[in-house]
């Protein structure tokens, strides 16, 4: 049985067990449900900070164990989610000194001075490696958390397991996305469709808990909106009203000032097709990025292998990650004139008072010098892939295909740029899908299209890879969108796009304007389309909300995640705007989207390699 423990409130026991004497009339264990009793919600509330939070459940969790060693065990999901909001660092000066996988019990050696934090999903399988784990308890005393809710019964099996009553406390902390940044979570399924473009049932289950987390984890009841042409959003948007209902004690104090919109990748298939010019997207894009990671295995042997771009803990990389790559290239000048100045400082120790002051700020001055070298390899690499593959005449290209190109300049653009020596075949099959996409429907873009696909044929691109335009137009065409993706249906639109062309454009790579930005727009206004997304409820047409929460299904980019964060930076002069969270099935560049859609393609069931797409 659990050790006995003393409750937080009889709310807090009520909401999973439905008791009534303060604790778990089978176990005497209490499940607090912490997004309801965190010293710190109001702040979490107030700024709708996916990041916030999960720090914020994270540092409660190191708080309830108390003082003394702790060791944490964490599940191949929670691990990122703990990484992405702690430096190791900050860590251990919360007396966590080591991190340790749940589903490695026979290799962890027993080390009964330490505590034990288990962060973990409330899977069947986690519950069971729990059970044997507590069946021969290697630590003092288990402190369990769970990311999302779990059930009685999980509860009881664990409870019967703790013969050495070990089990010193046990909560429900919603914090079940990988937080990217203040603005963007995930939930790390990349490829989570099935043919004929669905979720797997695993898929659709792991999206529900994900969506019931983020409402509980800001103490939010919204209402719903959701894609009607999708299936999935319905199906998702039914499932989680049922998930209120059910958990009607988790949602009765919830507040009504925020919605969630649930939409299908299909509907803006062209923001993952995308070059970018922005310094995370970039990175993403043309390296690759897994939750705040960078590797870069072919670095000289001076370089770094793997690097971590944290915005909490990176001041270059906070100010600069939604730049644009001239801007990259000025501030990082910038910051190598401040370095050498500094060097040159701590050069000169002539007197025991110059070396006790450069004593003093060594740590920050080694900071400074591992930011430095950092970004000017990052920066150096991207310049070197931008010229090696000239992205510059590209990207205009792609950016003038969204913008509503002339079709006979597009096509011989094109057409050129497939036989240039720097095309990549990624860049040519991308060219290709953003043609298809634009011209769809029209007899010229049809023939077009079979010209272009027979000078893929030409650069030896794989077939299989060559049936993935065919598989993008099945899955995000005409005739599966219900959104004016190119402004070509609605005459708002249409004068929209004619006046930024009397103005001229600023900046001829980012043209383009996510489809997701439309949303933001007319959620603001109350004028979200009624053809287009279904609600939840009747009352919610016409509404304007506080707090708007995107969901994502087939994955969200860079590119949307930087457009949000800078119209939720406008919150600053503009108080009555709302505030904006994007969540997905993880996050893509280009790569990821075609490699999504060549898995879909039903004569190619398995994916396999890519090498040739470099």
């Amino acid at each position: 049985m659990f050790g006995k423990v003393r409750p937080t409130s009889r709310e807090s026991c009520e909401t999973i067990f439905r008791c009534f004497d303060g604790c778990c009339s089978i176990c005497d264990v209490v499940i607090v449900p912490a997004a309801f009793s965190l010293p710190t919600e109001d702040i979490v509330m107030v700024n709708m900070d996916i990041l916030v939070t999960t720090q914020q459940y994270i540092h409660e969790m190191t708080r309830l164990a108390g003082p003394g060693m702790k060791v944490m065990l964490m599940d191949k999901e929670t691990t990122p989610i703990v990484s992405c909001a702690f430096a190791q660092s900050e860590m251990m000066s919360r007396e966590v000194f080591l991190f340790e996988r749940i589903d490695t019990g026979a290799e962890r050696e027993v080390l009964k001075i330490l505590k034990c934090i288990v962060f973990v999903r409330p899977t069947p399988e986690n519950v069971q490696l729990i059970v044997e784990e507590l069946r021969a308890p290697k630590y003092a005393q288990y402190y369990l958390y769970f990311s999302n809710t779990i059930s009685k019964s999980d509860v009881k099996a664990m409870a019967e397991a703790d013969e050495f009553e070990s089990v010193r406390e046990v909560h429900e902390f919603f914090a079940d996305n990988i937080p990217l940044a203040p603005q963007m979570a995930v939930v790390p399924l990349l490829k989570c469709y099935e043919t004929p473009f669905s979720l797997s049932v695993a898929t659709f289950r792991r999206c529900s808990q994900a969506l019931l987390s983020l409402a509980l984890s800001f103490k939010k009841r919204p209402v719903i909106r959701f894609q009607k042409s999708s299936r999935d959003a319905q199906r998702l948007a039914d499932e989680f009203v049922k998930s209120t209902i059910r958990e009607d004690k988790l949602f009765e104090s919830g507040k009504t000032d925020t919605v969630f919109v649930i939409l299908d990748r299909c509907e803006d298939p062209v923001s993952p097709l995308l070059n970018q010019w922005t310094y995370e997207a970039m990175v993403h894009e043309l390296i690759g990025m897994t939750n705040n990671r960078v590797s870069m295995p072919n670095a000289p042997e001076d370089g770094l292998k793997n690097i971590v771009l944290s915005a909490a803990h990176d001041d270059f990389y906070a100010k600069n990650r939604y730049s644009n790559f001239g801007e990259i290239g000025q501030n990082i000048r910038t910051l190598m004139n401040d370095y050498q100045r500094k060097a040159q400082t701590h050069q000169k120790l002539e007197s025991i008072a110059d070396m006790k002051r450069f004593v003093d700020q060594y740590p920050q001055f080694k900071k400074i010098t591992g930011t430095v070298s950092k970004h000017v390899q990052l920066v150096g690499e991207l310049s070197r892939l931008v010229g090696e593959q000239n992205l510059l005449e590209i990207s205009e290209l792609e950016q003038n295909l969204v913008a509503g190109g002339d079709h006979s300049q597009c096509f011989e653009k094109i057409k050129q740029l497939l036989k240039h020596e720097k095309t990549t075949n990624l860049n040519a099959l991308r060219l290709v899908m953003l043609y298809a996409l634009r011209f769809e429907g029209s007899s010229s873009g049809n023939s077009g299209l079979a010209m272009l696909k027979e000078s893929l044929k030409e650069r030896n691109i794989p077939p299989r890879q060559i049936e993935a335009v065919d598989t993008l137009l099945k899955y995000a065409g005409s005739r599966r969108r219900q959104s004016d993706l190119f402004g070509n249906k609605s005459m708002s639109e249409m004068t929209k796009r004619f006046m930024k062309g009397l103005k001229g454009v600023e900046n001829v790579y980012t043209q383009h304007e996510p489809y997701v930005m439309q949303l933001v727009n007319d959620l603001y206004r109350g004028k979200l389309s009624e053809v287009i997304f279904g609600a939840s409820e009747p009352t919610v047409f016409n509404t304007r909300y506080d707090n708007i929460i995107f969901f994502v299904i087939g994955g969200t980019t860079f590119e949307e995640s930087a457009c949000i964060a800078n119209f939720n930076e406008r919150r600053a002069t503009n108080p009555s705007q709302p505030r904006v969270l994007l969540a997905g099935t993880g996050m893509h560049n280009s790569r990821t989207f075609i490699e999504q859609l060549i898995q879909l393609s039903p004569d190619h069931p398995s994916i396999g390699s890519f090498a040739s797409l470099a």
